[in-house]
């Protein structure tokens, strides 16, 4: 905890998994150590600027961030911190993670409280203040909850839900406001990383090369490397790395085995998925689906 009285994660916390029953917020202040590289997780991410500037990577998409934005990140979308020196030093951010079967279980069947997510993409909103006040109050309420050590345990997951509830019910709605849209972001000439998301989820459960990447968008292999690494920051080969092992995870979730995933996500070989996974989750398959349990 910190003065604030919410809960703090750490900025050097790597954790990409939820603790929690289906959701986790917390508070995060200043520009993130851990968790920089690019990542993708099977929940929708929801980030909320209480304070200061901050600034995140979709894609070859940079949304620029200031206090009062909310970003929308859907599930599966790799994304990361875009550092810039000197701006986000004074950063405080709200983040909320969520599960899909959670907002489905609150949902009504005329009204999906997902639906202001997009899968695979990322919108950013600015509310005037009065709905911004509103929404981060439910927000600061679910980041508090685990203050309230003397309340029994079901009450206080029927409270939280209830708040869950009511956020989603109005920030649904609010999203459907196109005026309230707004994005400061920085796009590359070119659909460059776009082509290659495309390509890759067309051909995922193949063997692709980087001279398949270069080719399927007509340029020269090491021009293309060269281009998307500036770009994206990482390697072409570490960009597909990380949309086989979202996939894989999506799969998992949907009761896919261990042993029949990593060939559905283009992994030739068990002993290479098993290596990249606890490489970019920090433990295995299994672990990971006996942590969801």
């Amino acid at each position: 905890m910190n003065q604030s009285g919410l809960r703090l994660l750490d900025a050097a916390e790597e954790r990409q998994t939820i603790q929690g029953d289906g959701y986790e917020v917390y508070e995060k202040i200043g520009p993130p150590i851990g968790a920089t590289a690019w990542h993708a997780h099977d929940f929708y991410e929801l980030i909320y600027i209480a304070e200061g500037q901050f600034a995140s990577q979709v894609g070859e998409v940079v949304h620029e961030l200031r206090e009062g934005d909310f970003l929308l990140i859907g599930r599966n979308t790799l994304h990361r911190y875009h550092p810039e020196a000197n701006r986000h030093e004074n950063s405080r951010r709200i983040i909320l993670w969520i599960e899909d079967a959670l907002l489905q279980s609150l949902s009504e069947p005329e009204g999906n409280l997902a639906a202001c997510f997009q899968d695979g993409s990322a919108m950013v909103y600015h509310f005037p203040l009065n709905y911004q006040d509103l929404l981060s109050g439910f927000l600061m309420k679910l980041a508090m909850s685990e203050l309230m050590q003397d309340m029994v345990a079901g009450m206080r997951r029927s409270m939280d839900r209830g708040y869950l509830l009511l956020f989603f019910a109005y920030l649904n709605v609010l999203c459907t406001r196109y005026d309230y849209i707004f994005a400061d972001s920085t796009v590359a000439a070119n659909s460059l990383v776009e082509q290659v998301d495309r390509y890759i989820d067309s051909h995922l459960v193949e063997s692709i090369s980087v001279d398949e990447l270069s080719e399927a968008v007509h340029l020269s292999k090491y021009y293309f490397i060269r281009r998307f690494r500036a770009l994206t920051g990482v390697t072409a080969h570490g960009y597909l790395t990380r949309k086989r092992l979202a996939k894989a995870c999506e799969l998992l979730k949907e009761g896919e085995s261990v042993m029949n995933v990593y060939g559905q996500v283009g992994f030739a070989d068990y002993t290479v998925f098993l290596r990249n996974f606890r490489q970019v989750y920090g433990m295995s398959p299994r672990q990971y689906l006996k942590n969801r349990e």
